[in-house]
């Protein structure tokens, strides 16, 4: 399957698609507060397609280890004008929400895409973007909830555990009536999972593929990171767009990221390397 339908695109997954970030939040882990306002969120946004997103990812409720829950009409009121300002930047957009009616207002607007962490399981969630009838949509992997799932998260076998969840939600999804062509799947990095998990999904990722969905990996300055490094949050840049490049040779077809220009250019030189051509010929979907 190389292209993600979603509101107003086509999204070609034939070569690597790069999600940027937009952080519409007071509080999110490594840029918090820097664009609270419609105006610098816009203006992010506009950089981060300069640089070369392909598309991108609005939210405006942190969803970091212990974040608080936001009401919905909050989470709106924070990304509402960053929203509909973005659709006219010429990229998919996509808005990062697990409540059902921050879900219908984004569509309502002509957002493109739903990027769920609870993968559609809010009540009528599923019926949301069921009865839009082309949206994309993202179905992630999480243990627990924000506010207590970094706390102990244990497995038996976290990729084993992970994959029945994703296919458990995929049996429900297109069960509803949602087709293939508009589902990606996220295993969740650093949802619920100790860095020893996060890496044993990277060296397994693989094992995701035959479920026959492309892969949306977001690696970005995520902690697991920091351990592997020493780095606090702000100087991750290198071992984020390695963890993005990882992610890709193992058959990712989207990198949810930061730090869109640098992840650009490590692609063209993975490209020009011929490790991109090697990375996909080795994955079917």
């Amino acid at each position: 399957m190389h292209h993600w339908q979603t509101t107003r695109f086509s999204i070609d997954l034939s070569r690597p698609q790069i999600m940027g970030i937009v952080n519409v939040t007071p509080d999110s882990f490594s840029d918090g507060g820097q664009h609270a306002s419609t105006t610098s969120a816009l203006r992010h946004a506009e950089q981060l397609v300069a640089e070369g997103a392909h598309i991108l990812d609005i939210g405006g409720e942190s969803t970091r280890p212990g974040a608080p829950t936001v009401p919905p009409a909050e989470e709106w009121a924070r990304i509402e004008g960053t929203l509909k300002g973005a659709l006219a930047l010429g990229v998919p957009v996509s808005v990062d929400t697990c409540k059902t009616e921050v879900m219908q207002r984004a569509l309502d607007a002509g957002v493109d895409i739903v990027n769920d962490i609870r993968a559609l399981q809010a009540p009528g969630a599923l019926d949301v973007v069921r009865d839009h009838g082309r949206c994309g949509v993202c179905l992630m992997h999480m243990q627990g909830e924000p506010d207590t799932m970094q706390q102990a998260p244990v497995y038996d076998d976290v990729m084993d555990e992970v994959r029945h969840f994703l296919l458990s939600r995929l049996a429900t999804v297109r069960q509803a009536g949602v087709a293939d062509a508009r589902i990606t799947l996220d295993p969740g990095i650093g949802f619920g999972k100790t860095p020893e998990h996060n890496l044993a999904l990277l060296r397994r990722q693989h094992e995701l593929q035959d479920l026959g969905l492309p892969l949306l990996l977001g690696w970005s300055r995520k902690s697991t990171l920091g351990q592997l490094t020493g780095r606090p949050v702000g100087e991750r840049l290198v071992a984020s767009v390695t963890a993005a490049l990882a992610a890709v040779q193992h058959g990712a077809r989207i990198v949810r990221v930061h730090d869109v220009g640098a992840t650009a250019d490590a692609l063209k030189v993975w490209e020009a390397a011929g490790l991109l051509a090697a990375a996909q010929n080795s994955v079917t979907i």
